[in-house]
């Protein structure tokens, strides 16, 4: 019985996988929010389950979490990039300007998966 409940829940969508499915399709030049990805996965309120996500994300190489900032364009977890500047150079290698932590132009910038994966 164990082992058949053990299939089941591995069968399950998880979470964190269903994140980082959505943060690998943000583009190039492109950011999004925590929170976007939370109202795009149906847990609007789970804004910070998702920073969660992408802090336990960096081992993995094809998810580009340096494109996930906070609902002002702020980078709020860069803190977990290993230096104070990772999270910024990945950014300016794609196209974004990061000026004070803050993204230029955030508003033009902004990748929301709601309305771009329809």
């Amino acid at each position: 019985m164990a082992r058949k409940n053990q299939k089941a829940a591995a069968a399950e969508p998880n979470f964190f996988s269903d994140v980082y499915e959505v943060v690998k399709l943000v583009p190039r030049g492109r950011v999004t929010s925590y929170g976007a990805i939370a109202r795009y996965l149906g847990t609007g309120m789970s804004a910070r389950m998702v920073g969660w996500a992408m802090n336990a994300c960096h081992g993995l190489p094809d998810v580009p979490a340096h494109r996930v900032v906070n609902s002002q364009g702020l980078l709020t977890g860069k803190m977990h990039f290993g230096s104070p500047t990772a999270m910024e150079k990945r950014l300016a290698k794609d196209g974004v300007k990061v000026v004070k932590d803050k993204v230029v132009e955030f508003d033009k910038r902004f990748w929301d998966p709601a309305k771009e994966l329809l």
